[in-house]
């Protein structure tokens, strides 16, 4: 919880996966995941009142967008509410609070329901809930489009500055799946890591032993302006959303093109966009999905792109110390690699052990490697074939 505290474990190269102990899990297929555990302290800004209407993800949605407008020294008094939009990207809604509604419903009939939840679920309900804390009422947005939710909200605010339509804007996602219903949803997406009895270990993108990643609930919120703006009243500066691009496979509702070709072609169209010369790119924040398909295809798209050089381009998962997000997975990539640039280190991809011949590029294993990170390209990956890749600068 924080950028600071943020930081300082996922450079050591630590898993935070751990069982799963909200509820009974022994019946699942795979029972591990990165859970928040220390929510209340950063929790005090806001009623418990307002917290029993809210499913979790709203809840981490809410605490994740304090912590970002005061890590930009934003005052929301001084800013035209009108002139300032909320982008939010999500997978799978709140089934925390739907759950416990539901049982509810078919053990008491209609009186036992409560009346927030039509309004606590839905996968907007963040952005709606934000908008109403915080007074903002200018044009937004929510993305769905599985683990590239986020990435592309991020991305779709930075586009809606640019055009001018508003001043302010705070983007990112969050997802909350550890609970029963979106267990099982998650478990039946097939790409879930089923090595419960070691779940430090159980995540390992590029591993030739992988087989697949462990899921984590989490929110990651970022202030965007144009640079003058936020120039003209001295805000910290960290990076430049540069280049953007997303597409889709078309090739099967669940898994990647094998060959990675058109995600080959959003990783071009970002550096096209971005004005960056292929040369230039110092690192890599990998989509690292820990399964056969995800990560030959994903080697496959950089090697497209990059030839000879991309053995050279640090490409990592940090993702794979705490989990991965599914829609908020996006913007807590782009939190990590502006912290790279930041700091000149890189994050590891834990968990790699055993090279994969057909995964051949510099992962970096274990731990961390320091490097001057200038400009960076996040990749983010959904179900079928749902490519985005955005290009960052430092500033």
């Amino acid at each position: 919880m924080g950028k600071a505290n943020f930081w300082r474990h996922i450079r050591e190269g630590r898993s935070f996966i751990s069982p799963i102990t909200r509820f009974d899990s022994s019946l699942y297929p795979s029972r591990i995941a990165g859970q928040i555990k220390e929510l209340e302290p950063y929790s005090e800004s806001f009623s418990p009142r307002l917290l029993k209407k809210v499913d979790l993800f709203s809840h981490l949605a809410l605490v994740a967008t304090e912590l970002a407008l005061k890590d930009a020294n934003i005052d929301l008094k001084n800013v035209d509410p009108k002139r300032s939009g909320i982008f939010m990207g999500n997978a799978i809604g709140g089934w925390l609070f739907a759950e416990t509604e539901l049982r509810d419903l078919y053990m008491e009939g209609r009186e036992g329901i409560s009346p927030y939840m039509a309004s606590a679920w839905f996968p907007a309900a963040p952005q709606g809930q934000i908008s109403i804390y915080y007074g903002i009422k200018g044009y937004s947005k929510t993305i769905i489009a599985d683990r590239a939710g986020s990435l592309t909200a991020i991305a779709y605010g930075a586009r809606t500055l640019e055009r001018g339509k508003l001043d302010l804007v705070l983007a990112g996602g969050m997802e909350a799946p550890i609970s029963p219903y979106a267990l099982l949803c998650c478990n039946t997406y097939g790409f879930l890591s089923r090595k419960n009895g070691g779940p430090d270990k159980a995540y390992a993108p590029f591993d030739k032993d992988r087989d697949g990643f462990a899921i984590a609930e989490g929110s990651g919120i970022l202030t965007l302006e144009r640079l003058p703006d936020a120039q003209k009243r001295g805000a910290p500066v960290y990076a430049k959303v540069s280049g953007f691009c997303t597409n889709c496979d078309g090739y099967d509702r669940i898994k990647p093109e094998p060959e990675g070709n058109h995600l080959s072609l959003a990783l071009e169209e970002a550096i096209r966009e971005a004005g960056f010369a292929k040369e230039s790119i110092d690192y890599i924040c990998s989509d690292g999905a820990a399964t056969v398909c995800g990560d030959i295809s994903e080697t496959k798209a950089i090697k497209k792109v990059f030839g000879k050089r991309a053995k050279d381009i640090p490409v990592s998962a940090p993702k794979s110390m705490f989990g991965n997000m599914l829609g908020a997975q996006g913007s807590a990539d782009v939190i990590t690699t502006v912290l790279s640039m930041m700091y000149g280190t890189i994050c590891p991809t834990i968990n790699y052990k055993t090279p994969d011949p057909e995964c051949d590029l510099d992962y970096v294993p274990n731990k961390s490697q320091h490097k001057d990170v200038k400009r960076a390209l996040v990749i983010s990956r959904g179900r079928g074939g749902i490519n985005a890749v955005m290009a960052l600068e430092k500033m």
